[in-house]
C-alpha cells in the first residue's frame, strides 16, 4: 500500500501493515480475548509484529485476518487447522496473482520489443526489393543468345 496516502482511522505515516497495536486494543478492535489472539499466534493463524521489547505489535491487516479466523471457526463451523489451511491457500492464491500480473506485464513488454524490432527491420529494408510469397511463381525468362 502505498504510505504516501494516508489511510482513514490509521495515524499518519503508517498503511494497513504497520504494526501498531498493542494486543489488548487489537483484541477489543476484532472482538476478541487477548488470550484468544496469543493462541492464535501460537497455532501460527495470525503472525503479528514485535515490539523491541517482544510485545506483540498488530496491524489492521492482521485485525482484519482475525475477523475472519473468528468468522470462518464460529459462523462457518470451520475448525481452526482448517482455517490455517484457508488462510495459506488465500495467501498462495494471492501469490500466485500477483506473479501473473509481472508474467502479463513482462509478456507485455515483450510484445513491445519484438513489434520496435519488427518495426526496425522494416525500416532496414532497401525499397528497391520486393518480398515475395512463397505461394508465387517466379519465372525468369532468359532469351536465347543469337547463334
Amino acid at each position: 500500500m502505498n504510505q504516501d496516502r494516508p489511510v482513514p482511522g490509521l495515524p499518519p505515516g503508517t498503511d494497513v501493515d504497520s504494526p501498531i497495536f498493542v494486543i489488548s486494543v487489537a483484541a477489543e478492535l476484532a472482538g476478541l480475548h487477548a488470550q484468544t489472539l496469543r493462541g492464535y499466534d501460537r497455532l501460527g493463524l495470525v503472525s503479528p509484529g514485535r515490539s523491541a521489547g517482544g510485545g506483540r505489535r498488530y496491524s489492521a491487516r492482521d485485525i482484519a485476518l482475525l475477523r475472519e479466523v473468528q468468522r470462518l471457526s464460529q459462523d462457518e463451523g470451520v475448525n481452526l487447522a482448517g482455517v490455517k489451511r484457508i488462510i495459506e491457500l488465500e495467501r498462495t492464491v494471492d501469490e500466485l496473482r500477483g506473479q501473473i500480473a509481472d508474467l502479463i506485464e513482462q509478456v507485455a513488454a515483450a510484445r513491445i520489443a519484438v513489434d520496435q524490432t519488427a518495426a526496425n527491420v522494416h525500416a532496414s529494408y532497401r525499397r528497391d526489393l520486393v518480398p515475395v510469397r512463397r505461394q508465387t511463381s517466379i519465372a525468369i525468362w532468359r532469351p536465347k543468345p543469337p547463334q
